[in-house]
């Protein structure tokens, strides 16, 4: 079956987040995730406070864009998250906006390999190995954490393209797909992401995480009905977690829970 979640938007001031937080798990949504965008709201800031701030909820951070961390201190910060909250912490890394990565002069030029050669390092890092790279972008030299989780959360890449759809299957443990409104979108990203990583010869099976939007503003017959559908479209399609998430101009998730609710699609409501 299907997993579902919702997104805190960071369209949403960072007060607002307790409230959400409050509310999602109350209606027993089984995941909050949350952007890093610049320049609005830190992920891993967000995802403490709302792991502090739940019990049972899994927080995703779609995602670290990782022109702007050092890959030590991304694997020291989520190995603290996955100690103090084991297995409710889903971080997910990616290139960022290239623009803006360019605007905070952290620009790559080549920001697949930083991409392949930060994604190994956090990984191999949080299995608590210790890690020498002398890479294009990534150096380490005798790095290993003196508090690696004692299971490593499960680390997704977030990508759009072919190429980092096939990466995400390589060195991570699935894929995030951003904008997802259509189930072939999802067809081809789980046919491209179990393909690459069955080439790479990594055991188990990779997640497909699809984040997808619905408009808050329908009236509520017809928000359920789309809620609805896109579960079970982007679910047929392959997707083992379909996020739903609103609008810029109405990012709050809490329409959506309800919708949730209404479809059968959760445990409970708020």
């Amino acid at each position: 079956m299907v997993t579902v979640g919702v997104v805190f938007r960071p369209q949403q001031p960072p007060e607002e987040l307790e409230a959400v937080v409050r509310h999602v798990e109350a209606a027993g949504v089984p995941e909050l995730w949350l952007w890093e965008d610049c320049f609005l709201e830190g992920g891993l800031t967000t995802a403490t406070a709302a792991l502090a701030w739940s019990t049972r909820l899994r927080v995703g951070i779609g995602l670290l864009p990782v022109p702007l961390r050092n890959p030590a201190l991304v694997a020291m910060e989520l190995a603290t998250l996955e100690r103090l909250w084991p297995g409710r912490v889903v971080p997910t890394l990616g290139h960022g906006v290239l623009d803006w990565m360019r605007q905070v002069g952290a620009g790559a030029e080549s920001p697949m390999t930083l991409l392949r050669e930060h994604a190994s390092a956090v990984r191999d890092l949080l299995d608590g190995e210790r890690v020498d790279v002398a890479g294009r972008y990534v150096r380490l030299s005798d790095v290993a954490l003196d508090w690696p989780p004692r299971v490593r959360p499960r680390l997704l890449v977030g990508a759009r393209g072919e190429k980092t759809i096939r990466l995400a299957g390589e060195v991570a443990d699935g894929v995030l797909l951003d904008s997802v409104t259509d189930a072939q979108t999802v067809r081809r990203a789980r046919a491209l992401v179990d393909e690459s990583r069955e080439a790479s010869g990594r055991s188990g099976r990779a997640v497909v995480t699809a984040y997808t939007q619905v408009d808050p503003a329908a009236p509520p017959g017809a928000l359920v009905d789309q809620v609805d559908q896109r579960v079970a479209q982007l679910g047929e399609a392959g997707a083992d977690t379909v996020v739903l998430q609103g609008t810029g101009e109405r990012p709050d998730p809490r329409p959506v829970v309800e919708a949730l609710a209404s479809a059968g699609l959760v445990t409970g409501t708020a």
